[in-house]
């Protein structure tokens, strides 16, 4: 088994190496004047199982780049098989056609891995399950419910809690959480009028004198999920806390969910953490190491994934 990183998260990278106990194997990724990318896996994978471990989050094309020329690299270097480890998987909102002439980004992202030479991807949290069928490869979307119920449940051992879905596409995951930790379920509605815009309309559920939970997939301006919390604590929640996968937090996100009446965001380490997050009051990051690390030994071992989940 090797496992290597890429440059979008090598925190996370090296956490992994460490419950693995497999050392990281050494790679050369440099840029040329003209900004073209260049990978140089540094030690022999002839006939080894490999694991490229790269979230293609902030810089998204460069960190794709990355990770499709790594393939390519280790597909040539006559790997036994290739996983793309992507613990956060860019432009899977772009999953549908929002309107004419309008692309469907994440397909094309999936052809590409696949074109590359990836023999199966491993990721965590799609934005939507369906895009597991955009590949002809096989795909492990994890859940992070295994990272988040531990922590939900010491926290809030004694609270009346509610897990909340900020808009209608997430209740499934909403509800696979409620039922986990035997909690209510109550439902944001809101309208989008345009991207990265959100007004909520309505709070449906009984969420008075309760401990709110927010479940999403994806927090990126922290519009949606500070609006809720308003609407929310408008219908007499106790308290509101958010716990998010994966934490794009682009633009002045970070400070809106500072000043937000947010009592704490939970992010997993999928996307690199910025200083400006790691400073922030009611910013915390939870590890997905041990979930990405098992099911990557799973993996290799040729083992059940699904039992991760019961």
């Amino acid at each position: 088994m090797k496992l290597i990183s890429g440059n979008s998260n090598q925190q996370l990278s090296e956490l992994v190496s460490s419950y693995l106990d497999v050392p990281l194997t050494e790679c050369r990724i440099q840029r040329f004047s003209d900004n073209e990318i260049f990978v140089e896996i540094m030690e022999n994978v002839r006939g080894k199982d490999t694991f490229f471990v790269q979230s293609t989050s902030y810089p998204a094309n460069d960190h794709l780049m990355e990770l499709l020329i790594a393939i390519d690299a280790l597909k040539r270097g006559s790997a036994n098989r290739i996983t793309a480890v992507m613990p956060y998987f860019g432009y899977a909102r772009q999953d549908r056609k929002t309107g004419g002439r309008t692309p469907i980004s994440a397909k094309l992202v999936a052809n590409l891995i696949t074109a590359a030479g990836a023999d199966r991807v491993l990721t965590l949290e799609l934005h939507a399950g369906q895009i597991q069928g955009f590949f002809d490869i096989p795909v492990d979307n994890l859940s992070a419910a295994p990272v988040f119920v531990p922590y939900i449940e010491k926290k809030f051992k004694d609270a009346d809690i509610c897990v909340v879905s900020p808009d209608v596409g997430g209740v499934v995951r909403a509800r696979q959480l409620a039922k986990r930790i035997g909690a209510d379920l109550a439902i944001i509605d809101k309208r989008r009028e345009k991207a990265g815009v959100s007004e909520v309309m309505n709070v449906i559920g009984e969420v008075k004198d309760k401990v709110c939970i927010l479940v999403d997939d994806i927090v990126d301006s922290g519009g949606t999920l500070c609006n809720a919390a308003i609407a929310l604590e408008s219908q007499g929640a106790k308290e509101v806390h958010a716990y998010v996968v994966h934490g794009v937090l682009s633009g002045a996100a970070v400070e809106r969910v500072s000043k937000s009446t947010l009592k704490t965001l939970v992010i997993t380490d999928s996307i690199a953490a910025t200083e400006e997050m790691k400073a922030a009051p009611n910013i915390e990051q939870v590890s997905i190491a041990p979930l990405i690390g098992e099911a990557a030994r799973r993996i290799s071992e040729e083992r059940s994934i699904s039992e991760l989940f019961r």
